[in-house]
């Protein structure tokens, strides 16, 4: 019965990919700033009901702003997803999305610490959450002739996963795989002195309980436990979108103090809430990000 189900589940992923690989053929066919207006209406007003987002989305929206207006709340339903198509066809847009965060504005107390790590041959951990568009600030420090990684977790879709890292590849490169694949070349890159980008708003069952905009979630301690037996700085980066929805204001927070893993992952977790608070359509609700663990 496995092997069954593991041969239904393949066939029904080349299926998926298949009719994913269809769109995004079909949208690269269209002019930059079009495209990605045209796949954020696409995800939010074909992918998001079919999906269920707008349910999970409301859900998540219930438990941490349970005052929002209903009016809100729909349009929380739309922008969203808008968001998420508007990011995966920029990450598989390469060199034009890669030009566009490059010409974007630099605010934060973080920039001269980056530019000082540089410098020295520092390792750094560009710690964001899947907010406006994360990979924004890896292209735009590419561009800047920093050395620059990202990690990212392996899709479960093994077809999708191919063709998905083969675009974020064109953005830049190296990447690292998530688990013990990547890992010891991860290791040999950040003490090379190379920033690493990392994404920390997931659910991750083997994580340590921390509070997340008032509720506890399990997250991850790596990225904290990784600078502090490197000795990396932890910089605090987000790529905002702008309201025209195709340029990005690049924060980079004030280093994050040495302490404890969970000190330093909780100043994270507070950190990326704020930004959340700021520009709550931009942060993906649709992740189970308060699921209880399994007993």
């Amino acid at each position: 019965m496995a092997k069954r189900d593991s041969s239904l589940q393949l066939a029904v992923d080349w299926v998926s990919d298949r009719m994913i690989r269809a769109l995004l053929w079909l949208l690269m066919r269209v002019p930059y700033d079009r495209r990605v207006v045209l796949a954020g209406w696409l995800a939010a007003h074909v992918l998001a009901p079919i999906a269920g987002y707008r349910r999970r989305i409301r859900h998540n929206l219930a438990l941490i702003m349970p005052d929002l207006p209903e009016s809100e709340v729909r349009r929380m339903q739309r922008k969203v997803p808008e968001n998420l198509g508007r990011t995966l066809i920029e990450l598989y847009s390469g060199p034009e999305f890669a030009a566009r965060a490059a010409r974007a504005t630099v605010t934060g107390e973080g920039l001269p610490a980056l530019d000082a790590a540089h410098a020295e041959g520092r390792p750094v951990l560009l710690v964001t959450g899947h907010i406006g568009n994360y990979d924004a600030v890896r292209a735009a420090l590419l561009a800047r002739g920093f050395k620059v990684g990202g990690l990212y977790r392996p899709m479960n879709n093994r077809y999708f996963n191919d063709h998905y890292v083969e675009a974020i590849s064109r953005i830049g490169k190296p990447l690292f795989p998530r688990g013990r694949h990547g890992l010891s070349d991860m290791v040999r890159f950040l003490r090379s002195g190379g920033m690493l980008g990392i994404v920390i708003d997931q659910y991750m069952r083997a994580g340590v309980e921390l509070d997340f905009m008032g509720h506890p979630a399990l997250t991850a301690l790596s990225a904290a436990e990784m600078a502090l037996r490197y000795d990396a700085l932890v910089v605090p980066t987000y790529g905002i979108r702008q309201p025209n929805g195709l340029d990005f204001d690049l924060v980079f927070e004030a280093p994050i103090p040495s302490g404890t893993p969970e000190a330093m992952t909780q100043a994270l977790n507070d950190s990326l809430a704020a930004q959340v608070r700021l520009h709550p359509d931009q942060w993906l609700w649709t992740h189970r990000r308060w699921k209880k663990p399994r007993v």
